[in-house]
Parts: C-alpha cells; structure tokens; sequence
C-alpha cells in the first residue's frame, strides 16, 4: 500500500466516523421536530417552508465538530508525510522582554491602523526583523499551537496555527502573536511557524480577500501564510493535497444520499452530481454561513 493511500484510508477514517456522530445525533438523539419549531417560531413558520429549517438544523450540528476536525485531519497528513504530529501542543521557550514589547506594539499598529491616516499594512518580513532587535532579559513564554509536526528524518519540527478558510480578526491576531512568540524564541525551538488555512474558498492564493485576516497578515505575499495545497503539501508532502480531495470525495455520495433520503426525506435531484469536489467547488456564500 502506497503512503498516500494509507493516508487516504485514515483520511477517509476521520470523515467517516465524525459523520457517522452527525447522522446519528440529527436522526435519532437531536431531531429536527416540525411541531417545536411551529410552536418556538410561528412567524417564521407561517412564512418559510419548514424544510428550510431542517436544512438550518443539520448544518449547525455539521459545521461545530468539522472545527477539530481539520486539526485531526491534518495530524493524519502529518503522520503519512513527514512523521509525526500532535494537535493542541505546547511550547516552551524564552523570549526577550523586548522583542515580546514590540510584538505588543506591531499588533497595536495593525489593530488600530484603520483609525490613522497613514494606515499600516501587514509586512511579515519587515515586522519579524523589526521585533528581533528587542534587546532585555530573557522571559519564560509558553505557547499552545493547533497543530505541532516534526519531520522525523530530518529531525526537523514545526508549529501552524490551523484555522477555518474565513477565520476572524480576534482569531487571527491571537494566532499572529503566537506565531511571532515562536519565531523569537532563543535558543529557537522551532524550524518553523506557520499560519494556515486547510482550503481556499477564492480558488487562487492572489484572490483571497476574506478582510479580516488580511488585517493581520499580507494573505497574497506573507510566507509565513500557508493556503490549501500549500499547507497539506507541507505536512504530507507532494500530491497530500489531490489525495485528501480524493479521499473525501469517494465517500461523499454516500453521505449526500443518505441526508436526502434518510434526513430530508426525498429522493436525490437529477441535477446532483456525486462526483462534485467537496472543496473546490463550495459557494461562497456558503463559507460565509459557516463562518459565522
């Protein structure tokens, strides 16, 4: 068996049981009740289809446990590729008084650029060597990452702060100042720190435009920004990406069947299409629903 196909059984793995939980809390443990929602919601029910409800039903007890998902999914590719990676994973290290001042006071620009006439823009290289030259003691730091992997061959190791493709501005500045915290750590403690998204809902890296974390980061430009194949690549290695897509995909159909005809209680539409990428073909509109 090839290390991309192992992958993709343990991939397939993590989906499968994740949604085995969702079919089984939707249908039996927390079903959608037509006669509770008219009661709790009579307007609403007097003028929108009860079917639209439902649907409203099933995505917020799909999209909540998708969240730690990816971080799960990502340790599977960590685990294929490079060799071994843990989620929720702490770090300590020592930093200078300094340096930690002036990640303090990069992030204050950033936070209050929009107020100033001349508005500062994110520039990773420009801000990290500004920030290395912070001279003090040195202060014990401790940082948690998402997502920790270490390339045991080369004896190398890493940090990434996963998060969702639309994540928000408080979510990214906490995850930038770890990611600072972590580069300015002496001796250094990492190879390397990452901010990753597991896909991109723009298509290409250039037309990411999500505003929030753009505040933060230069999301077209900054290196330390890993999107999509990009990130899964680096875990995995070369192809992890096509074969995450892969894996999820196979299993797809099923679970699309299975929610319209068990869940929704209709036959599939002729127009749907099981061979539909999960990832690469989501509306935008829809990112956004789940963002929020």
């Amino acid at each position: 068996m090839s290390d991309h196909e192992g992958m993709k059984l343990a991939i397939q793995k993590v989906i499968i049981q994740m949604m085995n939980n969702v079919m089984d809390r939707v249908l039996y443990s927390d079903p959608f009740v037509e006669e509770e929602h008219q009661s709790r919601k009579p307007l609403y029910s007097a003028l929108v289809p009860d079917e639209i409800f439902k649907g409203s039903h099933f995505e917020r007890r799909f999209v909540t446990p998708f969240g730690k998902v990816w971080e799960k999914l990502a340790v599977v590719a960590a685990e294929s590729g490079l060799g071994y990676g843990s989620m929720e994973h702490r770090i300590d290290g020592l930093v200078r008084e300094g340096c930690l001042n002036r990640i303090a006071e990069v992030l204050n620009r950033l936070e209050h650029a929009q107020r100033n006439r001349d508005r500062t823009r994110p520039d990773w290289k420009a801000e990290l060597a500004y920030i290395m030259e912070g001279r003090g003691e040195l202060i014990p730091v401790s940082v948690i990452c998402d997502l920790y992997v270490e390339d045991t061959e080369n004896n190398k190791r890493y940090a990434f702060e996963l998060k969702a493709p639309l994540p928000n501005s408080d979510q990214t500045k906490v995850s930038k100042e770890k990611i600072l915290k972590l580069h300015c750590m002496e001796p250094p403690v990492v190879d390397g720190a990452y901010f990753a998204l597991p896909y991109n809902p723009y298509g290409t890296r250039e037309n990411y435009s999500w505003s929030f974390p753009m505040r933060w980061f230069d999301m077209h430009l900054d290196e330390v920004v890993l999107i999509g194949d990009d990130f899964w690549d680096t875990i995995g290695g070369a192809g992890t990406y096509d074969a995450f897509i892969s894996a999820i995909n196979e299993i797809g159909p099923e679970y699309k069947d299975r929610i319209y005809r068990e869940y929704l209680g209709i036959e599939p539409p002729l127009t749907y299409s099981p061979t539909r990428s999960l990832l690469r073909e989501q509306p935008m509109e829809y990112q956004k629903k789940v963002q929020r």
